[in-house]
């Protein structure tokens, strides 16, 4: 609604329109989230400002509804193996038959009952400790009013910053400053988060856009570091490639980030990498393809760097140092 905003704002070549201040897109769901914290696929979608409340209760809930069931599941071991030990002068034998005790169990605890019991048992505990580690990770960022995504946007500007030693400081403006105040922006008695989604209230001091600024300044900061390759080799766009190493295969990239087609010529911007493989965006004809972007992993041994003439290089050391 006010045009003279799009200067501060992302644009989603996806959707079609502007990025709201905290909004990301979702390959997954395939739509821009409001407030997006992260895609989860055990609830088959992204948790971000209407669910983040509710998704954060499942991650309490979920343990203590395991630690209940592995009490259950220790305290049945325990009573049928007590009632089926016999000590005897130079030994213990536990007789899996039959129980010596009256009353016995309504269900048989036979070896099968005993294997199971121990093995949900396992999966309980695990689950107990892999959930609880990751409310206590969301807690932390509800406590500062921040999502995932806005905690490495933050640490990519410090690192921005570092690089070009530009002496700015960057200041999250969500953050209430309270941690009952951030508290309160997620959690409501009625269940439903403030606001609307679209504006949000900042600190003293931080303008409405100052995040989506920053998003820019790290877009184009990463055009600039990027490097153009050439793919001298096929790649089909395979998670693990069997023809392209031992080393490539075993090390693929555990992310649910996707992996790109590449054909012989295929110019690519590499932005960031491993030993064995990299992560960049195809150069597409934006008119024949519809501003469609491809990005995604590939394997370094299918590409090589391009040799960029004198006056590119030039180009590029001078924007690093206007930036």
């Amino acid at each position: 609604e006010k045009s003279q905003d799009c200067m501060y704002l992302q644009y989603c070549k996806v959707c079609q329109s502007y990025k709201a201040p905290r909004s990301h897109h979702c390959r997954k769901c395939n739509r821009c989230v409001m407030k997006m914290d992260h895609h989860c696929p055990w609830i088959n979608n992204c948790c971000g400002y209407q669910n983040h409340a509710s998704f954060t209760l499942f991650l309490l809930l979920a343990p203590l509804g395991c630690i209940h069931a592995s009490f259950i599941f220790v305290m049945t071991m325990y009573t049928q193996l007590y009632n089926r030990i016999s000590f005897g002068w130079s030994s213990v034998k536990i007789d899996m038959s039959a129980a010596k005790r009256d009353p016995r169990p309504i269900i048989p605890f036979g070896l099968s009952a005993f294997a199971a019991s121990l093995f949900a048992l396992g999966l309980a505990l695990g689950t107990t400790i892999a959930v609880g580690m990751l409310f206590i990770i969301q807690m932390k960022v509800i406590l500062t009013n921040k999502t995932s995504i806005e905690s490495w946007i933050e640490e990519k500007a410090k690192d921005r910053i570092q690089y070009y030693q530009t002496g700015e400081t960057f200041i999250f403006p969500y953050d209430m400053g309270s941690k009952w105040k951030n508290f309160k922006q997620v959690f409501t008695w009625s269940g439903i988060p403030e606001g609307d989604g679209l504006d949000w209230p900042v600190r003293d001091g931080c303008h409405q856009y100052s995040l989506t600024i920053e998003q820019l300044k790290q877009k184009a900061d990463k055009r600039v570091r990027s490097v153009r390759y050439r793919a001298v080799e096929d790649y089909s766009g395979v998670c693990c490639p069997v023809t392209k190493g031992v080393k490539t295969f075993f090390t693929t990239p555990c992310t649910e980030e996707p992996r790109i087609a590449l054909s012989k010529g295929d110019l690519i911007l590499a932005t960031r990498g491993l030993k064995h493989w990299m992560y960049g965006e195809k150069i597409l004809d934006s008119a024949a393809d519809g501003g469609i972007r491809e990005r995604g992993w590939f394997p370094r041994k299918c590409v090589e760097k391009c040799q960029y003439d004198s006056e590119t290089d030039q180009q590029v050391d001078g924007e690093k140092k206007n930036r």
